[in-house]
């Protein structure tokens, strides 16, 4: 378990009490947490008392790292104390393991690569040896409460709440393991490349000739055949006599520029900052191009046109000052901190479900009105008001919009225009619960 500070560690706020209804979470991740959580707590009553503990809202809010999940209990008393659930956290040469037994699926492969965390994957660790969900004793409970049982009822309800975090992010799975989602994705990324890189040397690696065909030696030293003493091969060829042609020295090194005086202006006008960041940009672009070409993404790259772009720097770049400098120079100013907000959950499909409405095929709608109904409790909502690829609840000024990636994307109002609440979800359940609770 981790103790100190980690610059990876996520808070998320407190869950509210919940009357009645299911304590277990309902994606895929979240029951096989639930149900390793009580394979390794096989005890009835702790449990039941956990689930009590969950519901009731005295956790305060969580907090999520590298080999621990952690939170603050509030029962009444004048200070709260900290409950913390410890998982051990994976060794390097495990991560390696698990991502190049990922890389021989190219299922898992595309699906991590999309930012989902595929059931499969599960597969792909127990291939390398390594468990992602809690082994038995596996699991540490660590109460500042007096309770007897072990683990006492708020470890349990911790455990509870956090297969609720993992219904909308199930790459926290991954966090209290030891890795954060881009580094996982930056791992996994590298094992594709050099996998690309090693079968392209082969392709373009030439066959070594014998002995016998160039009518000299074998040269160990690069595999081909070495010329007799008496001259060049008769059948030589053009590579035969670039190898046979005699070293030239290299040119002398130029001299090295002079240092920069401190008032010097760049001769382009453009700071070194600027630059950085386009470099960077086009080497992102490159690799995810390249992830593309060799079968391992979904969709190529689009190119962004004008006011895309103008989005994206505003979303992304680290100066907070790059969106008032982008807001009079462009051509839609008024849009622009809607467009940033929709960029930054959900990227360029963010951006386009925010500025496009459409009309869905009717099996898709019809399976989200199925998961509506049957999979959120709560029956005192109102029947949503469907118009293309846009549900809004009347009255609760909260809309779900489904985009053409799959996914649907949380919206508010707020002064009578929608606003992006949240990330995307493949679940309109999973959706619509963090809209409502947010």
């Amino acid at each position: 378990m981790s103790d100190g500070h980690d610059d990876r560690t996520r808070g998320f706020a407190a869950f509210p009490s919940r009357r009645g209804g299911r304590v277990r979470g309902q994606s895929w991740w979240s029951r096989a947490w639930v149900e390793s959580m009580e394979d390794g707590w096989p005890e009835e009553e702790p449990l039941r008392k956990g689930r009590t503990v969950a519901r009731s809202g005295r956790l305060g809010p969580l907090t999520v790292g590298p080999g621990r999940v952690g939170a603050q209990v509030h029962d009444g008393t004048d200070e709260p104390y900290t409950v913390v659930l410890g998982l051990p956290e994976l060794a390097e040469e495990q991560w390696d393991a698990l991502w190049e037994r990922t890389a021989d699926r190219p299922a898992e492969t595309a699906a991590l690569l999309a930012g989902e965390l595929p059931p499969d994957l599960l597969e792909a660790a127990e291939d390398a040896r390594l468990g992602l969900l809690p082994g038995y004793g596996e699991l540490e409970p660590d109460c500042g409460c007096d309770e007897p049982d072990h683990p006492c009822a708020h470890a349990v309800a911790l455990g509870y709440q956090f297969s609720w975090l993992l219904d909308a992010q199930p790459q926290l799975l991954l966090l209290v393991r030891g890795r954060d989602w881009p580094t996982a994705l930056e791992e996994l990324k590298s094992v594709l490349l050099l996998r690309a890189l090693a079968e392209a040397s082969e392709d373009d690696a030439p066959d070594a000739g014998s002995a016998e065909d160039t009518g000299g030696r074998a040269d160990p030293a690069c595999g081909r055949a070495a010329e007799p003493p008496d001259g060049p091969a008769a059948t030589g060829t053009p590579a035969d006599e670039a190898y046979a042609r005699p070293a030239v020295p290299l040119p002398a090194l130029p001299p090295l520029p002079e240092p920069p005086h401190d008032d010097a202006v760049p001769v382009t006008g453009i700071e070194a900052d600027p630059l950085q960041r386009l470099a960077t940009d086009a080497a992102v672009r490159a690799r995810d191009l390249l992830v593309y070409l060799l079968g391992a993404g979904g969709e190529p790259p689009r190119p962004l046109g004008r006011w895309q772009d103008t989005v994206r720097i505003a979303a992304t770049h680290p100066d907070p000052r790059v969106p008032a400098r982008l807001r009079d120079p462009c051509d839609r100013p008024e849009e622009l901190d809607r467009a940033v907000e929709a960029w930054r959950w959900g990227g360029a499909a963010g951006l386009a479900v925010l500025e496009e409405a459409w009309q869905p095929e009717g099996p898709e709608f019809t399976r989200a009105r199925t998961a509506l109904s049957t999979g959120w409790e709560d029956e005192g909502l109102p029947e949503p008001v469907v118009r293309g690829n846009r549900w809004t609840l009347p009255g609760r000024s909260l809309q779900l919009r489904y985009g053409r990636d799959g996914h649907w994307y949380p919206y508010h109002e707020r002064s009578g225009t929608w606003w992006p609440a949240g990330p995307p979800a493949h679940d309109p359940v999973l959706a619509l619960a963090e809209l409502l609770d947010g």
